[in-house]
């Protein structure tokens, strides 16, 4: 499957004639284009490899591209062909590389250049880099008397101390200050300029640093993983241990045996830029902050780390799905921590899932790959009985602590009591262990996994409810910020006085709890606690995440509201309380996942609660506590579920039991896709072992002020919907308007 035919001998350097190669540019398209190769100083060709990253002409314009495998068509007249323009001096990208793009183009049906593009996402890197001046700290230097170290000077001392030298301009950005600050610095003579160039290197991690004692369990899975490494060869295997198990110790052992081999580790995390505590511990283990990769970066260190990447100069790098297709030098070792994650599958370009492509990343690279979970995907448990991956266990908490003990309160019987403001969404249990727990001087948290005051604002006089212009959602009410919001398309308007259907005032009432209105609830009923809230739209930045997590670690914080951010693997000591509001929601719907989703989540959440010495306890507020899902929460019996969701699964000949394509068809104009979207249901082919379903809209009908329907292939286990797919819609073509898009193993149905 990952065995290139293509014979790597691209040019016949004993022809007259002007010699030429394949390149594919990083254009929505499924092949390379020809070229001719560039003529030297000398006058003669410059013969080049393949993975040679080159400038070439398109039309008007001038994009970067990839000598690629294969020989030029000879056949295609040369006046048709144009000359490279220049070469880049960045190392090529390996064959590995390459091999991996077409297998992801091939998987996706996604145009291979796209994919390119996703490798050659930073073109300031492709850019030659010649001697500039450069600055960098002057080590053992004490500012003078009188000379004040304030914020901003010591962002910049900060910079230049953790690195090589840096450029003025990205050390401004990279600082947020201006370039007098750099220059009165360099005036004091705590840095100093110097001419070379641009140091693309990241500190090594220390390998010499005692890590915290295994237990046996954890050694024995350490020795495993570390053989795995050694042995240079593809291997799959799932790390399985419960919440606080200390599976992260145990492949930074592995992490450690890859440097050891110097080889580069990635590690996926599902949200980097939540990720303040795991970058803590990183930095603890080994001395040295890793790498990273996400879309927070500055270009000046995106550029940097691209580079520092390819060039081998990168140890460990730790990143967002994207981070799996940047250009390693020397790729050993592959983590998918949290594997289960949802958010690991991009839904916009080229749609794939970060779990999987890692396992076929690690293949290309003869290098093993770990899937870390307490909570793995019903995909990876099939897989590891059907034998193609292995599995290691981490059966207990580490340091001794228990597993949480988990308990239901049925809404229909203790139903929460009004406030004087309005309703209430704590029932009488939850308030009274908040209470315990806050008086013992333990914390508690509040799950509730929904950003913003209210999911809904209607109109008490009409009913008018609140919604997006651009998309099929109702506006979210963000009372902290007095504005609706559409979470799709990020439309916000100021929240009005008058209903814009009646034009009554005083009417817009909020529908239903967001975690801002639980904050709200929680102080009035506790108002001597000290309450936060964590959620994706408080937590904005890596640094802010960063400041949160110390104020709970520092116990500043004893009773925090929180999204799903919260189940990101954080480790709170004093944390034995989780309650959540509202267990129910995710569970209903048309996502054949829901169950899934909803008992990964939950778990992960419970999780959070009596991680050290103190015992801990988990609420669920329900409406259906005979739910399987509540059931096996509440038993803890994980294993169960997922027989049980197997089962469901198998019945349906649904994933993993089965094959998805989803076929998202978008539009502007609603009667021309619709037409459109007919002629494709006429076009439908009969196969057997397989059926596809459809037009049909979209649950999101209308995002951002596109109309939207969708189709959905459904196979067999054993035929592969891309083959269906790629047939059936080559017999319709669409207009320029009308946007076709393919999800091969669809993970939203919206």
């Amino acid at each position: 499957m990952f065995e290139s035919g293509h014979d790597l001998t691209l040019f016949d350097q004993n022809t007259k004639k002007p010699l030429r190669c394949r390149v594919q540019v990083i254009l929505p398209i499924d092949r390379p284009y020809d070229y001719i190769l560039p003529y030297g100083p000398d006058g003669q060709q410059i013969n080049l490899e393949p993975g040679q990253i080159v400038q070439v002409p398109v039309g008007r314009r001038i994009l970067p591209g990839v000598v690629w495998d294969g020989a030029a068509d000879e056949d295609v007249p040369l006046k048709k062909l144009k000359e490279i323009i220049s070469v880049s001096e960045a190392i090529p990208l390996k064959a590995e590389l390459r091999k991996f793009v077409e297998w992801v183009s091939s998987y996706t049906l996604s145009p291979q250049g796209s994919v390119l593009k996703m490798a050659l996402s930073v073109p300031q890197a492709l850019e030659t880099i010649v001697g500039q001046k450069l600055y960098h700290l002057v080590v053992g230097r004490e500012p003078q008397e009188g000379f004040r170290i304030t914020a901003a000077r010591q962002r910049v001392l900060d910079l230049v101390s953790d690195s090589g030298g840096w450029v003025l301009g990205d050390l401004a950005k990279e600082a947020a200050v201006s370039s007098s600050v750099i220059k009165g610095l360099e005036q004091a003579g705590l840095i100093e300029s110097y001419f070379d160039r641009p140091d693309f290197s990241f500190p090594a991690p220390k390998s010499d640093i005692k890590g915290p004692e295994l237990s046996h369990g954890q050694r024995e899975a350490a020795d495993d993983l570390m053989a795995r490494v050694r042995e240079h060869v593809f291997s799959t295997v799932l790390l399985d241990g419960v919440t606080g198990s200390g599976k992260t110790e145990v492949y930074f052992e592995a992490v450690e045996a890859a440097m050891k081999e110097g080889r580069q580790v990635l590690v996926l995390l599902p949200e980097i830029a939540l990720s303040s505590q795991w970058l803590d511990r990183f930095e603890q283990r080994f001395g040295v902050a890793p790498a990273e990769w996400h879309s927070e970066l500055s270009p000046a260190l995106r550029r940097k780390t691209w580079r520092a990447v390819s060039e081998g100069k990168a140890s460990v790098v730790v990143g967002a799905r994207s981070a799996l297709i940047l250009p390693y030098d020397n790729l050993g070792l592959i983590i998918v921590d949290e594997e289960h994650e949802g958010s690991f599958k991009q839904e916009d370009g080229v749609y794939y899932h970060a779990r999987d492509m890692a396992v076929v990343r690690a293949k290309c690279c003869s290098c093993p790959v770990v899937l870390a979970s307490a909570t793995p995907a019903l995909e990876t448990m099939i897989n590891v009985q059907n034998g193609r991956y292995d599995r290691l266990i981490l059966p207990g908490r580490h340091g001794g602590a228990g597993m949480p003990d988990v308990e239901l309160i049925d809404l229909r019987f203790d139903k929460p009591e009004r406030l004087n403001t309005g309703p209430g969404w704590l029932s009488q249990a939850l308030r009274g262990a908040i209470r315990k727990t806050l008086d013992a001087g333990e914390q508690a948290m509040l799950f509730l996994n929904r950003r913003g005051y209210a999911p809904l604002t209607l109109c008490r006089t009409c009913g008018h409810r609140m919604q997006c212009p651009h998309c099929t959602a109702w506006l979210v009410e963000h009372r902290r910020f007095a504005r609706l919001q559409c979470h799709h398309c990020g439309f916000n308007t100021a929240l009005p006085n008058a209903c814009p259907s009646c034009a009554a005032e005083d009417t817009l009432v909020a529908c239903g709890p967001g975690v801002e209105r639980i904050v709200e609830e929680a102080k009035k009923l506790f108002p001597d606690a000290n309450v936060a809230l964590m959620a994706s739209d408080t937590m904005t930045s890596p640094a802010a995440t960063r400041e949160m997590v110390k104020s709970i670690q520092n116990r500043e914080v004893n009773l925090l509201v929180g999204t799903q951010v919260v189940a990101k693997g954080y480790h709170f000591p004093y944390l034995t309380l989780v309650g959540v509001v509202d267990a129910d929601l995710g569970l209903f719907g048309g996502d054949l996942r829901a169950a899934e989703r909803t008992f990964q989540l939950l778990h992960q959440v419970a999780g959070r609660a009596g991680r050290a010495e103190h015992k801990g306890r988990v609420l669920l507020q329900t409406s259906d506590p005979n739910h399987p899902v509540m059931q096996t929460l509440k038993a803890g019996d994980r294993d169960k579920f997922l027989e049980q969701e197997a089962e469901t699964r198998a019945r349906g000949h649904l994933p993993p039991f089965g094959r998805l394509a989803a076929i998202i068809v978008s539009g502007p104009d609603e009667s021309e896709l619709d037409n459109f979207c007919a002629s494709l249901a006429r076009a439908i082919p009969q196969i057997d072992g397989a059926q596809i379903l459809g037009p049909a809209p979209a649950p999101l009908a209308l995002l951002r002020g596109k109309f939207r329907r969708r189709f959905l292939i459904m196979s067999k286990r054993s035929i592969a919907p891309q083959g269906i797919a790629k047939e059936w819609l080559s017999r319709v073509k669409p207009s320029s308007r009308i946007r076709v898009v393919v999800d091969i193993d669809p993970y939203s149905f919206l």
